[in-house]
């Protein structure tokens, strides 16, 4: 991957659904160079796919939490593949210090956010977790 590349990805993020023609005029390279970058990173599978981005104050029901988990052992890996599992993971970052993995959740609504914790503290490998909901966004 290279600066190119990284350039159309970034232009992606913003809009996944620019025609190739804006992408191109942007990038100041021709559509083919575009539309073979595009599909290069989808076989290469550096690019896993295009998807939509709901502004979240148009559904402000939606429950938001970063949980913070740690893991024993050599298990980091089990977890995560069992953490992708779930819908409600919008997000999942590893990280150092006391924790050992930080996940991103949405839920539709009080009892499912507890179902989806007592799921997650559930998962073998996971031995503590902290939760913190999200009341609102400053900074995006």
């Amino acid at each position: 991957m290279d600066d190119l590349d990284r350039r159309l990805i970034a232009l992606l993020r913003v809009d996944g659904r620019a025609p190739v023609s804006t992408l191109a005029s942007q990038l100041a390279v021709t559509r083919a160079t575009v539309t073979h970058r595009i599909d290069r990173l989808v076989s290469s599978g550096v690019a896993l796919g295009f998807s939509i981005r709901i502004r979240e104050e148009l559904d402000p029901d939606t429950i938001r939490a970063m949980t913070l988990i740690e893991v024993e052992g050599r298990s980091t890996d089990d977890v995560i593949r069992k953490l992708r599992g779930f819908a409600e993971v919008h997000a999942l970052h590893t990280t150092n210090g006391g924790w050992d993995l930080v996940a991103e959740l949405r839920c539709e609504s009080l009892t499912a956010f507890d179902r989806l914790l007592g799921q997650i503290r559930s998962i073998e490998g996971v031995v503590n977790s902290e939760t913190s909901l999200l009341l609102s966004s400053v900074l995006r």
